[in-house]
């Protein structure tokens, strides 16, 4: 594994399991218990964990740009088959998160009368979200933060379109794209199902590629830092900032390692290679987390558990459960169905 890789696996392990915690405190009965247990650290998770979606969309950004323009233009004649690779790529795992969420809702919906449970879908609400077209078309959400896959299509097809029609000078396209997010969409909450809504932290992520890459890193990763502060003054939002700073770490990380991380490798330790397992299932977990969270819910309502301390070990417990079936998941289901390929 290379130093590079290292600190993204770090970054994505670290925010996946952020956004299912948030998921803990929002969720059902069992949120509740928890309250109760811990009401300090309950809060912290259900304000500012679900923030971590932010690393996700700075690193999407910066994978993206590193993919589709490693130089900073887009190198292929066209774009559509590296959008519909992506498309296969996040759809066809997230169908089979989908048939199985559906079907432990059904279930959960015997023993517990809960919101948070979804109702069954008509056939018109599944195909809306095969074709992430859920948000879009008004349709309730069959499972907890799945409008990130949505998005994230969206912002890859986006920076791909802006990268195959701006030629040589993509990256101005892609600058005014950023810069008319973080001035403009990104402030006006009722566009968040369009991706020009979160294309400022994408795109910061895809300038802290270029930045990292480029002889002039220092100028460039100051002007992307210049444009964020400019942002954080015309309106202060946490996230942008959370976003800026990802990007800006991402960007120094790489100027400072250039070639070098991939001449030396860091040593395979138990823990480097437990990393890189979590990172790898973090999509996954992303997935199949809310299955487990209806289940948990279940038990602790039909258990009605009382005891001081209790929500806490139980949700320790699930917590272990839901990335044991993450690594399940990603290791039988998202590895293989990530091997297909567009036709040439």
């Amino acid at each position: 594994m290379s130093r590079r890789q290292t600190h993204i696996d770090a970054a994505k392990v670290l925010a996946s399991h952020l956004i299912v915690l948030h998921h803990f405190t929002a969720y059902g009965p069992l949120s509740d218990a928890l309250e109760l247990a811990v009401p300090t650290l309950t809060d912290w998770f259900f304000e500012y964990a679900r923030m971590a979606v932010q690393v996700f969309l700075v690193i999407g950004g910066y994978l993206a740009a590193g993919t589709l323009a490693p130089h900073g233009y887009f190198q292929r004649k066209w774009p559509w088959r590296s959008i519909a690779q992506r498309y296969m790529r996040l759809v066809l795992p997230f169908g089979v998160a989908l048939l199985l969420v559906t079907a432990c809702s059904a279930i959960a919906r015997h023993w517990l009368h809960a919101d948070f449970i979804p109702a069954a879908p008509s056939p018109f609400a599944l195909l809306a979200h095969f074709a992430l077209l859920f948000d879009i078309l008004g349709y309730e959400s069959l499972s907890s933060g799945v409008w990130y896959v949505a998005i994230d299509f969206q912002l890859f097809a986006v920076m791909a379109m802006l990268l195959w029609v701006g030629g040589r000078a993509a990256q101005w396209l892609v600058a005014l794209a950023m810069l008319g997010s973080l001035f403009f969409f990104n402030l006006h909450q009722t566009g968040d199902v369009w991706a020009l809504y979160f294309f400022g932290s994408y795109g910061m992520g895809a300038f802290a590629w270029w930045a990292g890459h480029s002889r002039h890193a220092g100028k460039l990763l100051a002007l992307l830092a210049a444009a964020g502060v400019a942002a954080l003054v015309w309106d202060f939002r946490l996230r942008i900032a959370l976003a800026l700073v990802v990007a800006l770490g991402l960007g120094v990380a790489r100027w400072h390692l250039g070639h070098e991380a991939h001449q030396k490798p860091v040593l395979r330790s138990f823990a480097f290679r437990l990393m890189r397992v979590l990172s790898r299932s973090s999509y996954a977990l992303f997935l199949t987390h809310f299955c487990i969270v209806l289940f948990a819910n279940v038990l602790w309502a039909r258990f009605a558990w009382t005891q001081p301390g209790a929500a806490v070990w139980f949700s320790a417990v699930t917590w272990v459960v839901c990335v044991a079936v993450s690594m399940l998941f990603e290791r039988f289901v998202e590895r293989p169905l990530s091997a297909l390929r567009v036709p040439a």
